[in-house]
Formats: C-alpha cells, sequence, structure tokens
C-alpha cells in the first residue's frame, strides 16, 4: 500500500470514529435547543476539514465570501462529493439542507437531521412530497435560515453534463429570495470510490442571482454561474498537474544529467 493509500485509508478511520463520537456524546443535545446541536454540527464540519488537512492533505479554499447576503437566502450548489454534505456547512450562519428522506431513518443521525431541521423530501411520493418541502423551505426562510439545495438532485462526477431539475425553480418562485449559485470541485478529491488526494477543494462563491426574475432566465443564468466556475476550476487543476508532471520531469532529467 503506498503513502496515498494509507492517508486516505487513515483519513476515513479517524472520520468515522470522530463523526460515531460526536453522535453518541453528542446525545443529550437532541434534548436541547436547535441552535446547541448546529454548534455541534459545525463543531463536527470543521474537525473533519481540520483531519483532511492534517492526515490527507487535503486544503479547502473559499472564493467570493463577500457575494453572501445577510439573513436568509436560497443556495444552490455543485453537488459533487459526500464532502460537500459537510463542508459546506461552515459557510453559512444557520443552513437548512434539502435531503433525501431515507437519510431520516438512520438511528441518531436521522434524530439530528430532524433536530437541525433540516428538509427531507421523498421523491418518489411526487407532488406532494414537493408541496411539503415547499412549505418546510418556506419555514426555515422565515426565521431568518439558509435554505440549501443542490440542484441536479444527486452527485454528479467531475466533468458530467449538467441536469438540473425543476425543483430549484420551485424552490426559487417560493421562497421569492435571492439565490446564491456556488461552484466547486470536490468530486476531484473525496470521489465516491477510491482514495482522498491531497490538493485543494475549491468553493466559488458567485455573484448573487436577485429574486424575482423569470424562471427561464433564473435557470439559464443558475446554470452559467455554476457550470462556469466548476469547469475553470477543472482546467485550472488541469493545467497545475501538467504543471507538475512537466517540473517533475525536467528534474529527473537534471538528475540523470549530473549523474552523466
Amino acid at each position: 500500500m503506498n503513502l496515498l493509500m494509507l492517508r486516505s485509508a487513515g483519513f476515513k478511520l479517524a472520520f468515522y470514529v470522530a463523526t460515531a463520537l460526536f453522535l453518541v456524546l453528542g446525545s443529550p443535545l437532541l434534548l436541547g435547543p436547535r441552535s446547541w446541536a448546529m454548534a455541534a454540527l459545525k463543531g463536527h464540519a470543521h474537525t473533519t476539514l481540520w483531519l483532511m488537512r492534517v492526515i490527507a492533505g487535503t486544503r479547502v479554499a473559499v472564493r467570493g465570501r463577500e457575494n453572501l447576503p445577510d439573513g436568509a437566502y436560497l443556495v444552490a450548489a455543485k453537488h459533487q462529493s459526500a464532502w460537500d454534505t459537510i463542508g459546506l456547512i461552515v459557510l453559512f450562519p444557520d443552513p437548512a439542507l434539502i435531503m433525501k428522506a431515507e437519510l431520516l431513518n438512520i438511528p441518531v443521525y436521522g434524530w439530528f437531521c430532524r433536530k437541525f431541521g433540516m428538509i427531507p423530501i421523498r421523491r418518489e411520493t411526487g407532488p406532494s412530497a414537493l408541496r411539503t418541502m415547499l412549505a418546510q423551505a418556506r419555514d426555515r426562510a422565515r426565521n431568518g435560515r439558509q435554505v440549501l439545495v443542490f440542484p441536479e438532485g444527486t452527485r454528479r462526477l467531475p466533468g458530467a453534463a449538467p441536469a438540473y431539475k425543476s425543483g430549484i425553480l420551485l424552490l426559487y418562485d417560493a421562497l421569492q429570495l435571492p439565490c446564491v449559485p456556488l461552484a466547486l470541485n470536490s468530486g476531484r478529491f473525496w470521489p465516491r470510490r477510491g482514495a482522498i488526494q491531497p490538493g485543494t477543494i475549491v468553493v466559488d462563491i458567485g455573484e448573487v442571482i436577485p429574486a424575482g426574475l423569470p424562471r427561464q432566465e433564473f435557470r439559464e443564468t443558475l446554470i452559467e454561474r455554476i457550470e462556469v466556475p466548476t469547469q475553470q476550476l477543472a482546467e485550472l487543476e488541469t493545467a497545475q498537474n501538467e504543471q507538475r508532471a512537466g517540473d517533475g520531469g525536467r528534474a529527473e532529467a537534471g538528475r540523470n544529467i549530473k549523474r552523466t
């Protein structure tokens, strides 16, 4: 097993142990105010980011923090990795994540998701699921929270063609809030399968889309403000990898010249 695999395995072990400890030791928080549980959730996210940096060599850089408005707003984020449901939590004051309802069935974890006031959706129940989701999203927004949604519905491989669902349009219309587009490249560092990769996960917070745009204009603007920077991040990483490979080749050639 090489060093990369060892570091990745070490991080995953530390992550699962830390998660179990937070769930077990934090279980009394289920009886307290939601704000206490949310503070623990952010503590878990910060711990995970620290473990990634120290063990796996994976850092995080955030661009465009100045674009975040105050109060309640809608966040539409690219979704490439399990990292997104953890690392993005720390960026917002009081986020409410739209998530698969099946996750609520997981013991302890599901209880905490209810305590956090996350927004579950059961896609198989059709229109009634959307109505319930919209009602809960309005409730969270009225309480000044940020509603975080992955508009493609599920994780997409880096470089995959966009597949935006209609739910984001319904949310935008229903909430009448500004929408923050969010691009990232997390899938290249925490893939669905394989080792955690060293490097820098970049989160690009785009210019806010104002409330009240016509649906088609909003959809086109949203896709552009997520997909263009996502592609740019991929191109930048490719260029950096090529440069590192070139530097490595030149260094090896230099060593060969010295030996001769």
